[in-house]
């Protein structure tokens, strides 16, 4: 089956260029408008554009120049930001990295796109100094940035060829199956298409202030937060790391009109708030949006019930740029939909074979449109597979298409559960699990059982203050599953591994159920 939105009618794609090229317009058009609030201070376009200009001169210097890659180890601040819009200008790519990760993962993003220069952003991120000191990065405050550590440059680093360099905004890391870095050539094109699409859908203006703790290293926080919200010229209130009650009071006072972030996030603002009995106050907040992951029913009925106002959904990807359906503002939806299509892209859902699927079946996603990655950088492979012919986008996702023309994701092809014959999503296992009233989230995976065939495995976190009793859980769940998709396992787990954007980590959880057979 096939869905296409309208085609793009390029409004600002023929000012912007780069994606820098935001937040020069709004520097020349209002220069004291905010651009940033973090803790106490503030930043205007004016003086952000400013920062960047420094922030060049100083990149120059360290040699810093077109087809040249950047390595910045960081969480949530302003420096970040002005050292992507710098590098945007000198046409060379940024690779945001969350220095929460790992060291074997810090060093193998490095290794695989060998940067020109490792910057690390310490005086916002304690394992920013973890990581610095372990690559003898030295501290230095250059103007327009502010103290950070920077290691040696690397000249035997090879620049990439210059029409290719100024094609590509920056990279994008991503885990695939393995656990190997995927680093996603974002073009500059797909991100200004996704920026104005999604500033629109969400009616922003230059009065708006949305709340950024989604790390500027994913898509989510790079394009949803950042970007759109610059192509307001509305203003974006930093937080590095995500706490309920520093949220609930940003939006208690006054500022924050737009909340955007993954499921876990409102998961963990929910669970806050009944578990502190607190009061919630949010006088300006006109808008909430969730993606980056399945919603299920009983999250939008309390974050709603929360906030009185809908919660919006999304779908999208790191190799599409963004979002490619959403919800609409003037027609919220009852269901969990991730909603419509977006101006520009096509969709079809199809089979094993690439056939296309009868109407309303589910199937693999695969996508065209303008967000539409350039490929992965060095893995030529890996790019063949994502990318097939006609420009389509295998996202790996599988979903189905109501009759309205409304997306619902039903899993990930990789999560998919085959057990007697019968495909398990775990979305449906983990909504229902959901639901039970001591469960504060599930994950579901598939094991691999003696037989060859799977069964379905259940972690779930519970509430606090409630306590865990699994025949009583599984008596409920009995009651509202198929057969073959009830657990045979269900495990308590004192907290679900997320990744640093709010992610489940399914496949550490397959390892563990692994290790429970």
């Amino acid at each position: 089956m096939t869905a296409g939105g309208q085609e793009a009618r390029g409004q600002g794609l023929g000012i912007h260029q780069k994606i820098s090229d935001i937040p020069r317009q709004w520097a020349q058009a209002t220069p004291s408008g905010i651009a940033i609030r973090e803790d106490t201070d503030f930043v205007t376009f004016g003086r952000l554009w400013t920062n960047i200009g420094a922030a060049m001169h100083f990149l120059r210097e360290q040699g810093v120049g077109t087809g040249d890659r950047v390595m910045i180890v960081a969480e949530n601040c302003t420096a970040v930001i002005t050292l992507l819009f710098a590098l945007s200008e000198l046409g060379a790519w940024p690779a945001i990295v969350n220095a929460r990760l790992s060291e074997r993962e810090i060093e193998s993003i490095r290794a695989h796109c060998t940067p020109r220069l490792m910057l690390f952003m310490h005086s916002t991120s304690p394992d920013a100094v973890r990581h610095g000191v372990r690559y003898r990065a030295r501290e230095i405050s250059p103007p327009g940035l502010g103290p950070l550590m920077m290691g040696a440059s690397d000249e035997t680093s090879v620049r990439e060829e210059a029409s290719l360099a100024r094609e590509i905004a920056l990279l994008i890391y991503t885990s695939g199956t393995t656990g190997m870095p995927k680093g996603v050539m974002a073009t500059h094109r797909g991100l200004l298409h996704f920026a104005r699409v999604s500033a629109n859908s969400r009616n922003m203006s230059t009065s708006d202030c949305a709340y950024a703790v989604m790390p500027m290293s994913h898509i989510f926080g790079l394009a949803t937060l950042l970007l759109a919200t610059f192509q307001a010229g509305a203003s974006l209130h930093l937080s590095a790391r995500f706490k309920a009650e520093e949220v609930l009071a940003a939006l208690a006072a006054g500022e924050i009109s737009i909340l955007q972030g993954v499921p876990t996030m409102f998961t963990r603002i929910v669970a806050y708030v009944r578990e502190h009995a607190v009061e919630v106050s949010a006088p300006a907040l006109r808008y909430l949006y969730t993606g980056g992951g399945p919603l299920d029913p009983t999250l939008k009925r309390d974050v709603e019930a929360l906030f009185g106002q809908p919660l919006h959904h999304g779908y999208g990807m790191t190799e599409y740029a963004g979002s490619l359906f959403i919800t609409r503002m003037d027609r919220p939806r009852q269901d969990c939909s991730s909603g419509e299509i977006v101006e520009g892209a096509e969709l079809r859902v199809v089979d094993p074979q690439g056939e296309d699927m009868p109407a309303g079946e589910p199937g693999e996603l695969w996508v065209r449109g303008p967000g539409v990655m350039h490929g992965y950088y060095r893995a030529p492979e890996q790019t063949a597979e994502a990318l097939r012919e006609g420009g389509w986008l295998n996202t790996g996702d599988i979903g189905r298409l109501d009759p309205d023309g409304a997306l619902f994701i039903v899993g990930r092809t990789r999560d998919l559960i085959i057990r007697s014959g019968f495909n398990v999503y775990p979305i449906e296992v983990e909504s229902v699990i959901n639901t039970y009233p001591s469960i504060r989230q599930s994950a579901v995976v598939g094991r691999a059982a003696a037989d060859g065939n799977e069964e379905v495995v259940a972690f779930v976190e519970i509430k606090d203050g409630t306590t865990f009793d699994a025949d009583e859980l599984r008596r409920y769940v009995d009651e509202r599953l198929s057969a073959y998709k009830r657990p045979s396992a269900i495990i308590h787990i004192d907290t679900i591994p997320t990744t640093a954007s709010g992610k489940l980590l399914k496949q550490r959880l397959r390892v563990l159920a692994a290790e429970q057979d």
